[in-house]
């Protein structure tokens, strides 16, 4: 279910991959939490790096959403980068696993086009 990639980069060239490669497949990054940060913020240290990414592709959000509207409690994707400098992991869902759980043929497609991508995304900013 889970799919975790390792990476020498730094985090700012991770982060500059993946908002490179989103472009290139169509797929726009809504929003990173940088968790280290907002826990600093509450008072709380986070000795690693972690930082997440929601990313979507809106034509195959409105696909899975047309279908069954609850799956927008599983959207956007998140892909996770965590780690320590030069020692981080890339990380994310599969939505193919994730979309079990609706138990919707009609979603199973767009969730594969859609894993495909997101797989390349992180093999893209990892490399």
């Amino acid at each position: 279910m889970l799919y975790q990639i390792k990476s020498a980069k730094s985090l700012d060239e991770i982060e500059r991959g993946l908002q490179e490669s989103a472009v290139r497949h169509q797929f726009g990054v809504v929003a990173v939490h940088d968790l280290k940060e907002t826990l600093k913020k509450k008072g709380v240290d986070l000795a690693m790096e972690c930082r997440i990414y929601e990313v979507c592709n809106p034509v195959q959000a409105k696909k899975v959403l047309d279908a069954d509207g609850a799956i927008s409690t599983a959207l956007p994707c998140r892909i996770s980068v965590y780690g320590k400098s030069s020692q981080y992991t890339l990380a994310t869902m599969r939505p193919t696993e994730m979309m079990k759980a609706f138990a919707n043929p009609e979603i199973e497609p767009v969730a594969r086009e859609v894993e495909a991508v997101i797989l390349q995304m992180m093999q893209d900013a990892a490399a």
